[in-house]
């Protein structure tokens, strides 16, 4: 167990260090929030598939494939298709508008008006994520080396808020690709085929098990019908999930790395599955499933390939933790707290001083959010629900202003901004009644959502042909500011 200790202390140290080198490499707002725009196709796709392949689709996944079986794959695989449909129709777009967050992009489509509520919304989203992922430490740590909640949350938080404050998203990006590796050594590579072999390989689990663990239904139609529902509508639309994509070198990269990342997202939802179903035959009865990631580590793993493979789970929590913040991060500091200024009549502008001013401020709210976000974790227990409330009014709120705005030159923004209300209400309302983890909620939310857009739409005047000029000259990458366009490349 020593080794296995040495193995992920060697980790965490190297997150911090690779975190002072993304300090080093940010000169400007664009370095620290979107990595200046620089990235090529590797480092793309592995960010983009790191930030989406957190604790819930580790831990969580495996948890699944042990009650589940194979049927566990899905919650993942509606993950992995999500990114597949954003970069097929949306990314290439979404690329050359070169903005910073999603609200500013319903600005830019609709004629401003609409950030304040999109950016409370998108706000709220990203809060809400960071904190479930800040809270997964205390499962990882506590299993780890017997810690107190309370200590792990802690430990796990000021790492990763340490790292993410000092570069932005270029130490997020680093550490994002380190992590990357890492879980594709230590559970694709490693975990995956020993698990299967000590149960006995696929035909030695059938028969263990029983055909039901190979039935890729099992988990019943209608939660497999809530999980494209809400994760691959809502991969669509995510701050965290857009701000990767504004990473990228230009509108090729993107593309072709987030296809990548998608097929990458559909191999590991099929993996943990897999492990998942092992840990069932060789560990029945577990009181909680998501125990025998674990179990099985510990079980069929050699000292210190067992501490690369628990670093692993351990990156898979970062990635998602250190995504969200700096989301969370870039909504703050781009869409709230310049309307906040001059709610008390001061400019929105940064003091003299430019970008380092500017880099200044993203780095105290980076900060700021993540202490505040390991506050919370201590206090919250109820993770499920905290990650459900944030994806039911992300996607009852903003999904169908957001896909409406691409692909609909009729949406206007009283349509939008009546869309995100009413959904967003919607979907607080049928909560409050039926219950924070039923299905109705998304459904009534995204039906009355489109309702009203469309119904409000036509019945207002249409977007000023100015704007849309505006919008479409952006999505030909048209218009972008200087500082977004940035010049050296990164592999």
């Amino acid at each position: 167990m020593g080794i296995d200790i040495a193995v992920i202390a060697a980790y965490l140290l190297g997150m911090l260090a690779l975190g002072w080198w993304g300090m080093r490499r940010t000169q400007n707002r664009s370095d620290y929030l979107v990595a200046g725009r620089r990235l090529g196709v590797f480092m793309y796709s592995g960010t983009m598939a790191a930030v989406v392949l957190g604790g819930a689709s580790t831990i969580g996944g495996i948890g699944l494939g042990y009650t589940y079986g194979i049927s566990g794959a899905w919650l993942v695989g509606a993950i992995g298709l999500g990114i597949i449909l954003l970069h097929l129709f949306f990314a290439r777009r979404i690329s050359r508008l070169r903005v910073y967050t999603v609200s500013e992009m319903l600005d830019l489509r609709y004629g401003g008006g609409s950030r304040v509520i999109s950016g409370l919304v998108m706000w709220g989203y990203t809060f809400m994520l960071t904190v479930p992922s800040t809270l997964a430490f205390s499962t990882v740590f506590s299993g780890l080396f017997d810690m107190p909640r309370a200590v792990a949350i802690i430990l796990g938080g000021a790492i990763v808020v340490t790292y993410s404050t000092l570069g932005g998203m270029w130490s997020v990006t680093m550490t994002d690709i380190a992590q990357f590796i890492i879980k594709t050594i230590g559970l694709l590579l490693i975990l995956t085929p020993i698990a299967v072999w000590h149960a006995g390989g696929i035909s030695g689990m059938r028969e263990a098990l029983g055909p039901a663990h190979f039935d890729p239904l099992n988990i019943g139609g209608g939660t497999i019908f809530t999980y494209f529902l809400i994760y691959t509508l809502g991969l669509l639309i995510g701050q965290d999930i857009w701000q990767r994509v504004f990473t990228g070198r230009n509108d090729r990269v993107a593309m072709r790395g987030g296809l990548g990342a998608g097929v990458y997202c559909l191999i590991y939802a099929v993996a943990g599955a897999l492990i998942g179903t092992a840990a069932a035959v060789l560990f029945p009865g577990l009181d909680n499933p998501d125990d025998a990631f674990t179990l099985i580590v510990e079980d069929t793993l050699p000292v210190g390939v067992a501490g690369l493979v628990l670093a692993a789970a351990l990156s898979a929590v970062m990635s998602t933790a250190s995504g969200a913040l700096i989301a969370c991060s870039t909504v703050t500091a781009t869409d709230l707290w310049p309307q906040a200024r001059r709610l008390f009549g001061r400019s929105p502008e940064p003091a003299e001083g430019g970008q380092r001013d500017e880099v200044a401020a993203n780095r105290m709210f980076t900060l700021v959010l993540g202490i505040a976000s390991i506050c919370v974790s201590l206090m919250v227990s109820d993770v499920v629900s905290a990650l459900t409330v944030a994806y039911n009014i992300l996607v009852g709120g903003l999904l169908v202003a957001i896909l409406g705005g691409l692909i609909w030159k009729r949406g206007t923004r009283a349509g939008a901004l009546a869309s995100m209300l009413a959904g967003a209400v919607v979907v607080i309302v049928t909560m409050a009644v039926k219950g924070m983890l039923a299905n109705e909620p998304i459904y009534y939310g995204l039906g009355a959502s489109l309702v009203v857009y469309v119904v409000v739409s036509l019945c207002t005047k249409p977007t000023d042909a100015d704007v849309i000029a505006t919008w479409q000259a952006r999505l030909r990458g048209e218009g972008a500011d200087e500082e977004a366009q940035a010049p050296a490349p990164a592999n």
